[in-house]
């Protein structure tokens, strides 16, 4: 399949062609059916030629060119209503009614310049649809958000991610205000079934499967927590497919690149370090040890915590006694021979650095260390 895409460089745009570019290369293999051979892609650099080319050879176009912010209200029409205009002209002119893919707006129902222009976009691909016998496809999108989306220009998730990851303040009218949201990837998602013929129609128009419906004051807060987690370790919820999970990865997609790192608070002594990695809201939290040659940790054991050793750097030893028992049991450890050692509750436990560099283990707890009841007992192994 040949895809002309208008709008190539635009957030939308370039979400969509790294996506079909990641398929036509086969690196993308979840789209069995999907094949593509050419990419087209038109932006504003693109000449009156070059396009009627694209026009010629495509068989599929997605028509995601537009104007939503500009200086002047006559762009509206321009960018919105004569470009349409023209891309249909062209392919008319060439002879090619394949199906097209259009990023109309819910706003095309406003009585706003912008509205308008959408809705007088829409109403010319429909009398082309009836015309030429085209497929048209007319998406009215809700606000989208993700990765490579422009902050100051028509989403208020960038705006807000880009400020609040740089400490900028922002600016909110109404906390109540309802904001219906789209992510990008789903988008995407949408589009490709499209491309094969499996949209999901709701009455004249197209929809994206997923949409979110929230507040902008829910928005700031959870992006606010995305910042402060830096400093708690405490990560979000993010169940699979949920709003907050696509909301984290759009957030950090905004960072500054030079504040990617960041740096882990952690309790040394003479025996090594241990530093909290990660914090989460109910499954416990991950944390990092780290053994001098010949030293001891541990020597403890808990009630109801639980913890996962795994080593992957060194060699040394684990030792578990049960409470109230005699027996030792010991287990050899080395970044040599990835393992899992489970700690049950009711068993003191140590680790010991038997090679020449640091042991460093990953340790992980199935809950949350709180000062206000360790669970932590001393007691020799």
């Amino acid at each position: 399949m040949k895809i002309l895409i208008t709008g190539a460089a635009g957030f939308i745009g370039k979400n969509l062609t790294v996506a079909l570019e990641a398929i036509r290369d086969g690196k993308d293999k979840t789209h069995p059916a999907l094949s593509v051979e050419r990419l087209y892609l038109a932006d504003r650099d693109t000449t009156p030629q070059e396009l009627a080319r694209a026009c010629a050879d495509c068989d599929f176009v997605f028509h995601l060119a537009g104007v939503n912010r500009p200086e002047h209200e006559a762009e509206f029409t321009e960018g919105n209503v004569t470009f349409t205009e023209t891309l249909l002209t062209v392919l008319q002119a060439q002879g090619n009614a394949c199906p097209i893919v259009f990023a109309s707006s819910v706003q095309a129902v406003n009585d706003t310049p912008y509205g308008r222009s959408k809705r007088a976009a829409e109403t010319l691909l429909s009398a082309y649809a009836k015309a030429c016998g085209a497929r048209v496809l007319v998406y009215r999108l809700p606000n989208v958000f993700g990765k490579w989306c422009r902050p100051y220009y028509n989403s208020v998730v960038a705006t807000f991610c880009h400020n609040i990851a740089r400490d900028l303040p922002i600016k909110i009218h109404d906390r109540t205000s309802v904001l219906e949201l789209a992510y990008i990837d789903d988008v995407v998602e949408a589009f490709c079934g499209a491309l094969c013929g499996e949209e999901l129609r709701e009455g004249d128009y197209c929809k994206i499967p997923t949409v979110y419906s929230t507040t902008v004051g829910e928005i700031a807060d959870l992006l606010y927590s995305f910042r402060e987690s830096r400093n708690t370790l405490q990560l979000p919820d993010m169940p699979s497919g949920s709003l907050q999970k696509k909301l984290y990865s759009t957030y950090l997609s905004y960072l500054p690149v030079d504040v990617f790192s960041y740096p882990l608070h952690a309790h040394a002594d003479a025996r090594g370090a241990f530093a909290e990695f990660l914090r989460t809201q109910g499954c416990g939290q991950i944390s990092l040890n780290i053994i001098k040659p010949g030293a001891v940790k541990g020597n403890h054991w808990h009630h109801t915590k639980n913890e996962k050793f795994l080593t992957v750097s060194g060699s040394g030893v684990i030792r578990l006694r049960k409470v109230g028992e005699k027996t030792v049991y010991t287990y050899p450890v080395s970044g040599a021979q990835l393992s899992v050692v489970d700690i049950p509750v009711g068993y003191t436990h140590n680790i010991e650095n038997c090679g020449d560099a640091d042991l460093v283990t990953v340790i992980w707890c199935n809950e949350c260390f709180d000062s206000e009841k360790p669970d932590t007992f001393y007691l020799e192994v």
